[in-house]
């Protein structure tokens, strides 16, 4: 598999696919380095899945998907009304 996310420190390198996991968040992928080190990516950071369409549209000068915004938005409201309820 080969690593997509552009912030990831392993972008642009490929590597095996030794596992799979499950946690709250969804699938992650093991991946495993050279020097046997596992790491947990979901699979939308690799080659695996393909390109979200607003991604490529946007064609990189777009750092977060309207998406990830309203999640963003969402989360910033829950910690809001839990700082006013103290």
């Amino acid at each position: 598999m080969r690593v997509t996310h552009p912030f990831h420190p392993l972008f642009t390198r490929q590597f095996p696919c030794v596992g799979k996991r499950y946690n709250r968040h969804g699938e992650r992928l093991l991946l495993q380095t050279e020097d046997a080190t596992v790491w947990s990516v979901p699979p939308q950071w690799t080659d695996l899945v393909s390109p979200d369409p607003e991604v490529v549209m946007g064609n990189g000068r777009s750092l977060l998907r309207v998406a990830d915004l309203m999640e963003l938005a969402a989360l910033v409201e829950r910690l809001s009304s839990q700082s006013g309820t103290r």
